[in-house]
């Protein structure tokens, strides 16, 4: 069977190979005295709340389950808008947003109708891996750019003027950033923002992470700088929604029939029993349990990276957002005698029963030194990752 050129440029998804291995080899130690402590998948260890699974539940009795409007239900739209209101302080009309199948549509939906062959998208190095692999499927190129942590792991407006070329399209960024927990600085963003307008490109910002934000300089939505920003959204992370799958986006107005026409034709529209279950994510009740669970997020934070420093994993850049540490396993892998971040992470799988990301599918530039921990774990587990590296790297 031939297979396609545009399926054989899109790279595995180390991610998920690391966790196949990481899941086996958890199965064997399972009912040992050192069980697998997971800290490779940014998963919240929290699940949707009670109000939230109610509603999902009262959707399904009531049969409330047939096909929605490609954008998602009018109610859910309003909430969303809403919620811009209340949290960022910034109006967005509910006309502006598009529900989605997770963020992973809604990239996939922006890709599409925005990029032709051959387009070119600026991109930090490193970055979210699946990222790229839209931009790729939509038969466009993504165009990593080094970053260091002295500009926080993200783009400057003066790399982004020297790398646009003739193909540039525009440029997608993250903020705050899967793997290294760091935002954009506002004022940056807006030169960045003001660099691909001056050149007729696309701002794309996904700011799934967005609501995470441990730092009120940072935690501002791309929304605030004008109308033509188009930001990413979803419910997984902080509305802990992961396995719904149900996320959202917000385009210029002019975008919305383009996003709903590929909509309409790609997805029908997103789940329905989780736009139902997501209206209640908005309730008082439910966004006060979110916060409580933001500041667990960042005790988590608190604590594991100043332990990880203490071992001499470098943190370079204090994440201000997400639940992730972006750490150098440099001089640890030269202690162990081992080549890159790739064989640390099999080491720790194998020696600690600690689960690890490689750096490798995060970009090319320095990535192999890095490992990415997810800090969506219990304190409990995190408390049992740092003994196990501290025994392991003694």
């Amino acid at each position: 069977m031939q297979i396609s050129r545009r399926a054989e440029k899109i790279e595995p998804f180390y991610v998920m190979e690391v966790a196949k291995a990481a899941s086996e080899l958890g199965r064997s130690v399972a009912h040992t005295d050192a069980p697998m402590v997971f800290l490779n998948i940014g998963e919240p260890d929290f699940t949707a709340p009670p109000l939230v699974q109610a509603a999902a539940q009262r959707a399904i009795s009531q049969g409330h389950s047939q096909y929605t409007q490609a954008t998602g239900l009018p109610a859910l739209r309003e909430r969303i808008s809403d919620w811009y209101a209340s949290r960022f302080g910034v109006n967005v009309p509910a006309s502006r947003i598009v529900v989605t199948a997770g963020a992973s549509a809604a990239l996939q939906l922006a890709c599409l109708a925005l990029i032709d062959a051959g387009d070119e998208v600026l991109m930090p190095d490193p970055s979210y891996p699946c990222n790229r692999h839209f931009v790729s499927a939509a038969d466009g190129r993504a165009v990593l750019i080094p970053t260091t942590a002295a500009q926080r792991f993200q783009l400057s407006a003066d790399q982004v003027q020297a790398a646009w070329g003739p193909k540039t399209r525009g440029v997608l960024l993250a903020s705050p950033s899967n793997p290294t927990g760091s935002s954009i600085d506002p004022d940056e963003l807006r030169r960045i923002h003001a660099v691909v307008q001056a050149r007729g490109g696309v701002t794309m910002v996904d700011e799934i992470y967005l609501p995470l934000s441990f730092d009120a300089h940072y935690g501002q939505t791309a929304l605030a700088l004008d109308d033509s920003v188009i930001s990413i959204n979803s419910f997984s992370k902080y509305f802990n929604m992961t396995g719904w799958r149900l996320g959202w986006m917000v385009v210029p107005q002019a975008l919305v029939p383009v996003i709903e026409r590929l909509a309409q034709n790609l997805f029908i529209c997103p789940s329905t029993i989780a736009q139902h279950a997501a209206l209640a994510c908005f309730e008082p009740e439910s966004i006060a349990l979110y916060e409580t669970r933001r500041a667990e997020f960042k005790a988590r934070r608190d604590y594991f990276v100043p332990a990880l420093q203490s071992l001499g994993l470098d943190v370079p850049v204090a994440p201000d957002g997400a639940f992730y540490a972006w750490a150098d396993c440099s001089a640890a892998c030269a202690r162990l005698g081992l080549k890159d971040s790739w064989d640390f992470s099999f080491a720790v799988m194998q020696q600690a029963h600690v689960a690890i990301t490689p750096g490798r599918d995060f970009g090319t530039d320095l990535t192999a030194q890095f490992v990415r921990f997810s800090t969506a774990s219990s304190m409990e587990q995190l408390h049992m990752a740092i003994a196990r590296l501290r025994k392991m790297l003694a």
